[in-house]
Formats: structure tokens, sequence, C-alpha cells
């Protein structure tokens, strides 16, 4: 995608377009996620917000599918999380979506990159 015509919700405080590749995607593993954010809203107005964060993401992205190729490359990210003493299943959703950059050869983008703390030496990982 073309950063000229880069969704606008991209710029509401969340991210520094500098930072931003030239080229954005997002996994299906990332829509689900903004899908169940507004069931989980606190107010009207958080609800809200999310709902135009959805909308937004589901007009401006054809997300990346999770297929067999991230499965695997998701064992691959599981193993890793357990040889370090942690535990992948509070993180799951995170290595899906860790797993569809690594099957990619893509570069993750991320406001919490402690969601993928370990993996750093398997996936390219920039903080925005």
């Amino acid at each position: 995608m073309d950063c000229s015509t880069r969704p606008p919700w991209l710029t509401w405080n969340y991210w520094t377009p500098s930072l931003l590749p030239d080229e954005l995607a997002i996994t299906a593993i990332t829509l689900a996620e903004l899908s169940a954010a507004p069931t989980q809203a606190r107010d009207a107005l958080e609800l809200s917000r999310r709902q135009v964060q959805l909308q937004m993401a589901e007009a401006a992205f054809d997300p990346l599918p999770f297929g067999v190729s991230e499965a695997r490359a998701c064992g691959h990210l599981v193993a890793a999380v357990v040889a370090q003493g942690r535990k992948p299943r509070h993180r799951f959703a995170d290595l899906l979506i860790a797993a569809t950059a690594l099957a990619n050869d893509l570069t993750l983008v991320t406001r919490n990159p402690d969601d993928f703390a370990g993996l750093e030496s398997l996936i390219m990982i920039r903080t925005v």
C-alpha cells in the first residue's frame, strides 16, 4: 500500500507515520482481534472508536490469510517461546500474527514490542 493512500485511522495518535513502511498489510488474526474489540469496550464512546477502527481496517486492507505455512511457522515460534521458559498460551494471537510475518518473510510492525519479546532472532520487528 502506498503511503499516500494510508487510511486516516493510522495517524490517529497511534503511529508515527515516518516510522511506517511504504507498504502495509494486516493479518486475518489482527482483523479477528479488531472484530472482537468492540464487544469488550467499557463505554459507548470506546465502542464507537473501536468500531470505526475495525471498519477502516476492513475497508483499507485485504488481510493476509493464515494457512498451512503460517501454522508451521507458528509451531517454530511456540518452540522458541517454550525454550525461553515462557508460556505461549497467554500470547497465542500474537504468535499467530508473528507466524504470518515469518511465513511471508515480512517485517512485523507493532506498537507493542513486548508482545513479541524473544522472537527477535526469528522475525524482524519494527516498533512504531
